[in-house]
This record gives C-alpha cells, structure tokens and sequence, in this order.
C-alpha cells in the first residue's frame, strides 16, 4: 500500500468512526473467506460495517477520536465493526461468534467509554434502533386508531337496530 493510500484510508476510517455509535473489535483468525463475507453481509444487512483493518492504521485512525480508549485492543488479527446503530455492530457479532468458534470479541466502545464483552452481550440484548422506532410509531398511532373505532361505532350501532328491525318487520310481512 502506498503512502497516500494509506493517509487516504486512516482520513476515511477516522471520519467513519467519528460518525459511529459503538465500535466492536474482534479477531476473525481462522475464519474462511466465504465466512468473512457472510459477516460483512450480515453487518451491511443491519446497517453496520465490518473491516480487517491493520493494526497500526487502525490506531493511527483512532487517534483524537472518542474511541482513542480501544487502541491497546488491536494485536493479532483485528477486524472492527462500526454503525451509528449502537446496537447493530454488537448484535451481529454477538450471533456470529456463536456460530463460529474462531470468531472472538475482543471488546469495544460505545459513545466513547470502552466496554468489555459483558456489556457487549448486554447491548446485543437489546432491540435495534428500527425495532425501537417501529415500537414508538405502534404506540403513537394506537390511541388514534382507537378514537376512530369510538366514533363510528355508534353508527354501526344504529345501522343495526335498523337493519335488524327492517328484518323484523319483512318477517312479520
């Protein structure tokens, strides 16, 4: 890699972390190619990013950003995952390393404070921004759809007596 690719990639991971939640750091050794790309593609599905990075860009990276706290984490083969999803990163590693065995966690940051694989399976735990969306709109439109079920039911009220006296009275025809 060239000098200006290098500074090129630092500049470009420094301003995708600075715009992350939570960033996990974890070691894929052992992991096959095909394997690397269903974990990308399953971090692309929930709006996350996975990379292999190297070790000393990756810190040069971290410098002067909020994760500067997990640089002593990037030894051996390292891979970050990063969203502004602070759920997404941890959830699909969390799964995936217990699918793979030679998959490890090695720990993280969320918002800056650097967390270890306990909370990391805590924030996993959680449901993900869109579910938490999905959840609020549910809670925002029920009360609307209730008052619209209050009101018509009077008419709908009405329409029967009418309807079942009108039946009364063709019988009785």
């Amino acid at each position: 890699m060239k000098r200006s690719d290098k500074n090129e990639f630092i500049q470009k991971l420094k301003k995708d972390l600075e715009n992350s939640s939570s960033v996990i750091v974890s070691h894929y050794a052992g992991l096959s190619v095909n394997q690397t790309d269903d974990l990308r593609k399953a971090m692309r599905d929930n709006g996350a990013q996975f990379k292999v990075t190297k070790n000393r860009l990756a810190k040069l990276a971290l410098t002067d950003t909020k994760y500067e706290s997990i640089s002593d984490l990037f030894n051996g083969p390292t891979a970050i995952a990063f969203s502004n999803d602070p759920i997404a990163p941890s959830k699909v590693s969390v799964d995936f390393e217990k699918k793979f065995k030679s998959f490890k966690i090695v720990g993280g940051s969320f918002e800056g404070e650097k967390i270890d694989l306990n909370k990391i399976k805590f924030l996993a735990s959680l449901p993900s921004l869109d579910e938490v969306r999905a959840k609020l709109v549910g809670v925002l439109v029920a009360p609307a759809q209730k008052i619209a079920s209050i009101l018509k039911e009077p008419g709908g009220q009405l329409a029967r007596l009418v309807s079942s006296h009108s039946e009364s009275l063709e019988k009785s025809n």
